[in-house]
């Protein structure tokens, strides 16, 4: 597996070109800003009058309906939500394409799904920070960056892999190391990862952990303290050094709990559970599912999310956050 740098990419070759970004959300505005800074001409393809639109206004942005902008750009970023990819690109972007032009997206689902399909004459490649866009625009912003992944799935101009990679170097990726990959490959372990581990299974851990002592007749804060928020601190130690680290800042006692304790919770039946999920992924089972979800008007999401928050645990923690100045909106001013 090779590394990529800067020293790999040829940042010119975007930098000559006019860039779209579409969306001003999360990814979308830290992608624009890292961009300008970078030196390229980027204008912002948003609905008119739109939070976005005013938002990348007051930025110092150029914005324009997603049509217009696709028309004005060599290289369009799609950078909005990816259920709306497939509206969006039929109507507003593919008739507004030329030869050459490149299709960029952050996520390779729409791509990989058959969602959006590009003509023949243009490039779609991949680039996908390995985090959410308040830290790449957090980590660029203080002359470091966020890990990136790059991919090619249609290449008309001989050019879209050297786009991807330029393109990348631009947001900040190769000062943290960019990795080439596949469509198929970061679709199936981004999804894989928010499912088994990041979101799903590190939720449902610390609600697990959360009733198991309040049942047991512990108090709820307490609950809280010890299976939420310190699992920032576990975490944050397993970011800077991986378990080695964890291991040298915890004591003891933690270690010895850890190595007899952990693979009492998860273990070769929680794999075989993980595999499930992997096999759901990898046949189309659930972006089959996630797709009908929102054409049938989400309303299992809705009721699934309002039960996640509507538990005892987040009451708990709102209170108890309150009394956490540090985590006040002023006291983490975002860069840019």
């Amino acid at each position: 597996m090779k590394l990529y740098t800067e020293n790999d990419a040829n940042p010119d070759l975007v930098k000559s070109k006019q860039i779209a970004v579409i969306g001003y959300g999360s990814q979308g505005r830290a992608h624009a800003l890292n961009l300008m800074e970078s030196g390229c001409n980027v204008i912002i393809g948003v609905r008119e009058g739109g939070p976005g639109a005013i938002r990348a206004a007051e930025d110092g942005f150029e914005t324009a309906s997603i049509a217009e902008a696709t028309k004005k750009a060599n290289l369009i970023a799609l950078l909005t939500p990816d259920m709306s990819h497939e509206k969006i690109f039929d109507e507003q972007i593919a008739p507004n394409l030329s030869d050459d032009d490149a299709v960029l997206v952050a996520h390779g689902f729409t791509v990989l799904y058959d969602r959006v399909k590009a003509p023949q004459n243009v490039d779609v490649i991949l680039v996908a920070p390995k985090g959410p866009g308040d830290l790449v625009r957090r980590e660029y912003a203080r002359g470091r960056g966020v890990p990136c992944l790059f991919a090619v799935h249609q290449d008309a101009s001989g050019e879209a892999r050297e786009k991807a990679l330029a393109y990348a170097s631009l947001i900040g990726g190769t000062a943290a190391g960019a990795i080439e990959t596949t469509f198929k490959e970061e679709t199936e372990t981004d999804l894989f990862g928010e499912q088994a581990v990041l979101c799903g299974g590190a939720t449902e851990l610390v609600l697990a952990g959360f009733e198991t002592l309040t049942e047991a007749g512990y108090q709820p804060e307490v609950a809280y303290y010890e299976v939420l928020h310190e699992l920032k601190l576990i975490v944050d130690l397993l970011y800077e050094g991986g378990l080695a680290k964890m291991h040298e800042f915890i004591s003891e006692t933690a270690i010895y709990g850890d190595l007899v304790s952990g693979p009492r919770i998860v273990n070769e039946e929680t794999k075989a559970r993980m595999r499930d999920v992997l096999v759901d992924i990898q046949s189309g089972k659930f972006a089959q599912d996630w797709i009908a979800e929102n054409e049938n008007g989400k309303v299992q999401y809705d009721e699934m999310l309002a039960a996640d928050l509507n538990h005892p645990i987040e009451k708990t923690g709102s209170e108890l956050r309150e009394l956490m100045s540090w985590l006040r909106p002023e006291a983490n001013k975002t860069a840019g």
